[in-house]
């Protein structure tokens, strides 16, 4: 529990304290002024604020200011009527402020409480049930307002967030101020019963205890209880003018602590005020010194500690920066401004700063930047800035990758901890949570610091936090990176190429092909992993066969074709031999067969039973191979590989469809399993 949280449960043991045990008369005095302090306080604050929603605590501050100030009642009432005093505060109200004299005393009590009860208090009720009950009644209305705003481009996604909360947290205040303006008028009726009760049992005490006359209890009595009245309503009225300011110009999202010592103190200038003018309390009036001067310094000590806070100054710069905004929003390029999506999104919540945050040691962003180099490297692919930026919305250690504002990928990081993936054989001893590394869907735990080592020695492969979610990014933007080429990024292929190979580029665009088509081929081979970086090799056959057909399928099977030294050394892993799933000659018959040729392409049709036991067999293969830790790749004709790989592209996205001139011819091919029908 923080300080300030601690600091409202104390108040409200206090409050309790009060309704119970008897407290001196000195401690009800500090009490006494520590009220009326914090009355003017809140009158201040309330002047000061521009939209009820600055003071959305007020309702509950209300209520624990009230049952604060029947308990000091209660504790005053129980003084007066026991020891016959209840502290130098009270007797200065009953003497200095009505001058000694009970009728005048008692003509000022009641005129305050006229003005509390029948002026102030009848008002702000009123005015809190019509505040109330229209914001109910517009809620629907204004949230229309806001969707046609969003639909017509006028504001952000977050700028409509936000307003309805604004929308919903009105309702929600005003409903409760409607509740809590009862509060100010039973108080204001508690008030006069107390003091009628004072009064009355003061004299009956008085006369029948201790022996008083009728006149001298009465003034004795009469003079205590009229202090009380008036030192008790002159809070209330202040409060109760506060109620009304409030209303006439919610429920707050934290808790109840930090929402009062927050807002509460959100002006320190007014501190200064309230401690000025407890100060002079204390200079112009009875009270002792003793006890204004030490409260005066308190507030005005408070004031400047709250003033060094530099929130306001962040509060204003953010208004104005709204406020910038808004104007920009209004202006009709704004509209366009929106329709921008960025084409790679890392987002995390607010337990992963540290890991973008330099001055933390985050090192993420020089990360990304390897990831780039590392991936334009292997893909041939110019990767696109990745904008990173954190997200309320998301759990504290979640974080998601985004490709042209779709969401692909999620995950969650304990920064404390290390990723533990097991060898294959789990060890007991190894104690951590269970999870699933990200990439690869691998079972894996994270551990603490003191269990790497121990988890090492048994075999386990150990990462640390930013390298588990460099792999994730890395793998996603490889199988995603086909989606990353549009035709901007391919001119700009182009004229990289073309300033070394201007005669090549010329032979192939923009006749006999297209950008778009160009596009189309080299996002076929990203598709399917094969690296693009080789673009000579790439455009040569483009050349070539660009004037023989337009078929995009057809020219990327010939480009796959020249580029099989690439795609030998990638699948072989520079060796001489490489283990595959062949198809059987009655399969690629169907297959074959089933190639229909159309005006707009050719594409495979055969019957669906069929294509399930194709499936189904080259499932059992995989998993065969699997078990033997062997990556399964299927080898075929050429005449059927695009076909093969249209069918087994949606169940087996990331198998290698090979076909025989893809391989060199140096390489030795083991066939280790047949697919049959």
């Amino acid at each position: 529990m923080s300080g300030k949280d601690l600091t409202v449960v104390l108040s409200v043991i206090l409050i309790v304290a009060m309704l119970i045990i008897p407290f001196p008369s000195w401690l009800l005095s500090i009490l006494i002024m520590m009220n009326i302090s914090l009355a003017l306080l809140v009158l201040l604050n309330s002047m000061n604020m521009t939209e009820p929603l600055q003071f959305s605590v007020f309702p509950s501050l209300l209520l624990l200011m009230t049952l604060f100030r029947l308990g000091l009642n209660v504790s005053t009432t129980r003084s007066i009527l026991s020891k016959g005093e209840a502290g130098g505060v009270v007797e200065t109200f009953g003497t200095f402020v009505v001058g000694g004299n009970v009728v005048v005393g008692m003509v000022v009590f009641l005129i305050l409480i006229i003005i509390q009860f029948i002026v102030i208090t009848k008002g702000s009720e009123r005015v809190s049930e019509v505040a109330a009950r229209f914001t109910l009644d517009a809620m629907p209305g204004k949230q229309m307002s806001i969707d046609a705003d969003l639909n017509a481009g006028m504001i952000s996604e977050q700028e409509a967030r936000l307003r309805r909360e604004k929308v919903s947290g009105e309702a929600d205040f005003y409903g409760a101020m409607d509740g809590a303006s009862k509060f100010v008028k039973g108080d204001a009726i508690a008030g006069i019963i107390i003091v009628m009760i004072n009064l009355i049992f003061g004299i009956v005490i008085g006369m029948m205890q201790q022996d008083l006359g009728f006149s001298e209890a009465a003034n004795r009595y009469a003079l205590l209880t009229v202090g009380d009245g008036i030192v008790s309503q002159i809070p209330a009225l202040l409060i109760s003018t506060a109620t009304g300011i409030v209303v006439t110009r919610a429920a707050s999202e934290g808790n109840l602590g930090t929402d009062i010592t927050t807002q509460l103190m959100a002006y320190p200038k007014m501190l200064y005020v309230a401690g000025g003018t407890i100060f002079l309390l204390g200079i112009f009036t009875p009270i002792s010194d003793i006890l204004t001067i030490p409260i005066a310094l308190l507030l005005a000590t408070g004031g400047y500690m709250f003033s060094k806070v530099p929130e306001p100054d962040r509060t204003e710069l953010q208004e104005m920066e709204e406020e910038i905004q808004m104007d920009e929003m209004k202006s009709p390029e704004s509209v366009v401004n929106l329709l921008n999506v960025d084409p790679i999104e890392f987002e995390f919540g607010y337990g992963l700063i540290p890991l973008a945050d330099a001055n933390q040691g985050g090192d993420l962003l020089d990360r990304i930047v390897m990831i780039r180099r590392q991936l334009a490297i292997e893909l041939g692919l110019v990767i696109p800035v990745v904008r990173i930026r954190d997200n309320i919305q998301l759990e504290p250690n979640e974080y998601r990758l985004k490709v042209k504002g779709n969401e692909l990928a999620r995950g969650q990081l304990l920064l404390d901890h290390y990723l533990a993936m097991s060898p294959g054989v789990e060890d007991e001893s190894i104690e951590g949570i269970d999870t699933v590394e990200p990439s690869f869907g691998l079972p894996a735990k994270w551990i603490t610091e003191e269990m790497k080592e121990q988890a090492e020695i048994f075999g386990y492969t150990v990462v640390d936090p930013p390298s588990v979610v460099s792999t994730h990014i890395t793998e996603v933007i490889k199988a995603n990176a086909h989606d990353l080429l549009g035709r901007q990024e391919t001119k700009q292929l182009i004229d990289h190429l073309k300033e070394s190979y201007p005669i090549l580029v010329e032979e192939v665009t923009p006749a006999p092909l297209s950008v778009g088509e160009v596009q189309k081929v080299l996002a076929k081979l990203l598709k399917e992993n094969v690296s693009i970086r080789n673009l000579p090799v790439i455009f040569e056959t483009l050349a070539d066969f660009g004037k023989i057909s337009s078929d995009t399928d057809v020219l990327a099977e010939y480009v796959r074709q020249a580029l099989a030294r690439q795609i030998t050394a990638q699948y072989s892993s520079g060796g001489d031999s490489l283990k595959v799933v062949t198809l059987s000659g009655k399969v690629e018959k169907v297959l074959a067969d089933g190639v229909q040729q159309t005006e707009h392409g050719n594409y495979l049709s055969i019957e669906p039973a069929v294509s399930q036991q194709i499936l189904e067999s080259i499932a059992s293969q995989a998993e065969q191979l699997s078990v033997m830790e062997q990556s399964p790749i299927v080898l075929c004709s050429p005449a059927v590989r695009m076909y093969v790989r249209q069918l087994t592209e949606r169940y087996f996205p990331h198998m290698p469809i090979l076909s025989y001139n893809e391989l060199e011819a140096n390489v030795e091919v083991q066939s280790v399993g047949v697919v049959t029908i």
